[in-house]
């Protein structure tokens, strides 16, 4: 289960590290919706062996174990990063004045 102080900074532009179990899924929150209420999610995608990856999470699922934020942007200007699947990564830095 997140902490409530976590869940509030899960935002578009953040880089998350999630655990469901051992391994953790590292990527960049491109999505976020229906607030906390019960079937709440957020979207993280990361590139993987050259390939783009999305997981869907519910904020509430009892099969995450942890999550952290490993970085925030300052402000982003729109609330779903959906563009992202796009671009290369060197642009989505400057973009989003984020490190990947």
């Amino acid at each position: 289960m997140i902490s409530e102080e976590i869940i509030k900074k899960i935002r578009p532009g953040a880089k998350i590290k999630v655990y469901e179990g051992k391994t953790p899924f590292e990527g960049l929150v491109i999505s976020r919706k229906h607030g906390v209420e019960p079937g709440a999610t957020f979207t993280v995608r990361a590139i993987l062996a050259g390939v783009g990856v999305e997981k869907v999470y519910p904020i509430h699922s009892p099969a995450i174990v942890k999550a952290e934020i490993v970085s925030s942007p300052k402000k982003v200007h729109r609330s779903k990063l959906y563009f992202v699947r796009g671009i290369s990564g060197s642009k989505i830095r400057r973009k989003l004045d984020v490190s990947l």
